[in-house]
């Protein structure tokens, strides 16, 4: 057996801090999230609004890590370049999840749902908040493409910002905008001992919401 087998096969943390009873949660999934990402932020956890996002590709599960940035009517949002591979694979099909981890907290939510594209005037919204430099990459980068090398790449950010010199309001590029989920499925992890952890699930049933316990 390798060194980093036997690490693999060692590694054990046990977790102590918290419980989680259906009668602890909120009925409404999207404010018990809340409530749990807040105190994420209190916690100083790193990058709390980071999520896995998980995408099919054909009948290939694909997944990356990218951030949320808006819950609004519902939708959880986050933006990106349409025309880069998880966009693809989103406007294939638009069934994804969301996974976020709180380690500091010993909590997952997991999220399930259907994708819809954000409208081009909420695009424009969150584009003109960014800084100067992250829109100066969503407009050179040709994301997913394959590159040359470094260089080029960074030749490419140089030649948007020289194209836009003195600009003090950069155009958002057609392919770049919002996805936002629509969820009917939300899971709640809390860490308990001996594996015997909390998983709380929200079922979306017409405009209600079942919720039971599932075993760890």
């Amino acid at each position: 057996m390798s060194d980093i087998n036997q690490t693999l096969q060692n590694l054990r943390v046990s977790y102590l801090s918290a419980s989680l009873d259906v009668h602890q949660c909120d009925p409404n999934p999207e404010k018990q999230f809340s409530q749990w990402f807040k105190q994420a932020l209190e916690t100083n956890c790193d990058e709390p609004n980071a999520f896995v996002l998980s995408t099919v590709k054909g009948d290939q599960p694909r997944a990356r890590v990218v951030l949320l940035k808006g819950i609004d009517e519902g939708k959880f949002l986050f933006y990106t370049n349409y025309d880069s591979a998880k966009g693809h694979e989103i406007e294939q099909n638009y069934k994804a999840s969301m996974t976020f981890l709180w380690l500091p907290l010993q909590r997952q939510v997991r999220i399930e749902g259907v994708f819809t594209k954000m409208s081009a005037e909420q695009s424009d919204g969150y584009f003109k908040r960014r800084p100067r430099g992250s829109q100066l990459g969503a407009i050179a980068s040709p994301q997913s493409e394959k590159i040359e090398s470094r260089a080029a790449l960074e030749e490419l950010f140089k030649t948007a910002d020289a194209a836009h010199a003195g600009e003090t309001s950069l155009p958002r590029p057609a392919q770049w905008g919002g996805f936002g989920l629509i969820p009917n499925y939300f899971e709640f992890w809390q860490g308990r001992d001996n594996r015997m952890h909390d998983r709380i699930v929200y079922e979306r049933n017409n405009s209600q919401w079942d919720i039971s316990r599932l075993a760890p």
